[in-house]
């Protein structure tokens, strides 16, 4: 028998946003640094790395700011960590945000982003918010995607089981988990496309 569907989860940047990864792309153009030195970088020591405490909310800016910079020093570059975190805000996807109101409207929804607290404020969303139960950030938590406790987090704080869920989000690395979870998934590469499978699980139009 299939299980209902009772809640959608989604992820912030690179779904209901576009891509922090654009603005990776821009930072390396305009500092000169090697295409995907970046995301290369962030690939070392995923666990324990600078941006992983960080986005746990581990560690505080400053002392980011100085791993970061470290780190970055040991691979080959120089970034100023600071002026990289200003350049990370994307530009929201107006149908995708629908899609979360009309999704609220019959079901559940959670907000499951890894995002960093800046000066005890974390990341503003504005009036995205309102349309999501529950949000689960990492630097508030403690635990971050992929770790299999940030998805169970979600899952008390919705009152449901994995396999009601389905979540959205850009990187496949962090659909891996839910899925093995029993969640379905879809990875949004292009929104429209993911938007149509959306549709198909949950059974009404979101557009």
């Amino acid at each position: 028998m299939t299980t209902v569907i009772r809640a959608v989860l989604w992820d912030f940047g690179g779904v209901l946003t576009s891509s922090p990864f654009d603005a990776f792309r821009r930072y390396e153009e305009a500092n000169g640094l090697p295409s995907d030195f970046l995301r290369r970088l962030n690939a070392v020591n995923p666990d324990t790395n600078a941006w992983s405490l960080f986005e746990r909310g581990l560690i505080e800016v400053e002392v980011f700011a100085a791993r970061f910079a470290e780190e970055a020093s040991l691979a080959g570059g120089v970034v100023d960590a600071r002026d990289l975190l200003s350049s990370l805000s994307g530009e929201v996807r107006p149908a995708m945000v629908e899609a979360v109101r009309r999704c609220h409207d019959r079901l559940k929804t959670g907000l499951l982003t890894n995002n960093f607290m800046i000066g005890h404020a974390t990341v503003d969303f504005g009036s995205i918010l309102d349309h999501f139960d529950v949000v689960i950030e990492s630097s508030r938590v403690g635990v971050r995607k992929p770790e299999p406790r940030f998805y169970e987090t979600a899952c008390v704080a919705l009152g449901i089981e994995p396999d009601e869920a389905v979540f959205l989000d850009d990187l496949g690395v962090n659909l891996k988990p839910a899925r093995n979870m029993g969640m379905q998934t879809i990875k949004v590469v292009e929104p429209a496309a993911a938007l149509d499978e959306l549709e198909e699980i949950v059974g009404f139009p979101l557009r």
